[in-house]
């Protein structure tokens, strides 16, 4: 997700304190004790986390000064004297680690979508406080925006007994909201959160029950993770049926022996997609005309989902072929 940190020098606790309640993923700071006086936080520092010159560095771009090489890992702070895009525009074309010094949510904003990609991240510099707030709000609306397509569906067919991955997060999703889960990794199915009244159960509007453990599941940072190897503090993507994604930590993961059931399905261009789901009225798939239940899902019923073309390594996008049926 956006990088999005706040400039604490000279250090002043309310700002600092500010920018953590707000969510800041990091401070930046003349020494790392400063921040750990407040709680646990990444800071950018000689001392730091992530280590000023090394993992961080900083540039100033002025008419005389030439562009910065945008080169290798290190994330590349660059500042502007009177904010000026074009600099910025010409870096995010070769580089996919800036990030922009920005003084106001209207600067991030506009950063943040710069040739429709944005920069990597912001860095706030600000002696008001009130404005991290605005800014982290800026940033979270920036959230990236999935191009969901129709996925209809070839067959349905129980397949006995197997493990399957409840996953809890540590917030309350929407009616609509859920996680991007597939058999394979060039497809994935969007299942969506335990929101429903059910006669039988109450509402877990924290709950994806995502399905059996070998599948992929999509995360914030564009890369998979088996369903079996998630873990309490993950960070897991939410999407909805317009492809707003917003990220969620993961606060448990219950895995227990249920039914399951294959769920086959077409493309929108004809290629093959699956998913298997526990077998049970509350596992609900989006439809064109809102949710539906796996139990009761049909041959030629239309469900929302992800085509994606790279195949993966690891859990990274890789261009080799790799089949998977």
């Amino acid at each position: 997700m956006t990088h999005f940190w706040v400039d604490v020098r000279p250090w002043r606790t309310d700002l600092a304190t500010a920018a953590i309640e707000a969510g800041a993923g990091a401070l930046v700071v003349e020494a790392a004790e400063d921040a750990r006086a407040l709680g646990r936080v990444t800071t950018v520092a000689p001392d730091g986390d992530l280590v000023l010159g090394t993992d961080v560095l900083f540039v100033e771009v002025t008419p005389e000064a030439p562009l910065p090489q945008a080169t290798g890992e290190s994330l590349l702070v660059v500042s502007t004297p009177d904010w000026t895009v074009i600099p910025l525009e010409n870096l995010v074309a070769v580089s996919d680690h800036v990030v922009a010094v920005v003084h106001t949510a209207e600067e991030a904003s506009l950063a943040l979508g710069i040739l429709e990609k944005g920069v990597a991240g912001v860095l706030l510099r600000t002696d008001d406080a009130t404005e991290v707030g605005r800014v982290a709000a800026a940033v979270a609306a920036k959230a990236p925006a999935l191009g969901l397509e129709a996925f209809t569906v070839t067959g349905v067919r129980q397949i006995g007994m197997g493990d399957r991955a409840c996953i809890d997060t540590c917030s309350l999703l929407a009616e609509g909201q859920g996680m991007l889960v597939g058999n394979t990794s060039s497809a994935f199915f969007l299942v969506l959160a335990e929101t429903a009244e059910n006669p039988y159960v109450s509402p877990r509007p924290f709950r994806v029950n995502a399905g059996a453990v070998h599948a992929y599941l999509l995360k914030s940072d564009g890369k998979t993770a088996y369903l079996s190897e998630v873990r309490a503090g993950d960070g897991v993507l939410v999407a909805d049926g317009k492809g707003t994604t917003e990220e969620a930590a993961v606060g448990r993961v219950k895995t227990e022996r249920r039914p399951l059931l294959l769920v086959e399905a077409e493309t929108a261009v004809g290629r093959p997609a699956g998913i298997v789901l526990q077998n049970a009225e509350t596992v609900r798939l989006l439809g064109p005309d809102g949710p539906v239940s796996v139990a009761a899902l049909r041959e030629g019923d239309v469900v929302l989902g992800l085509a994606m073309t790279a195949g993966r390594h690891f859990g990274m996008a890789v261009g080799e072929t790799i089949t998977e049926t």
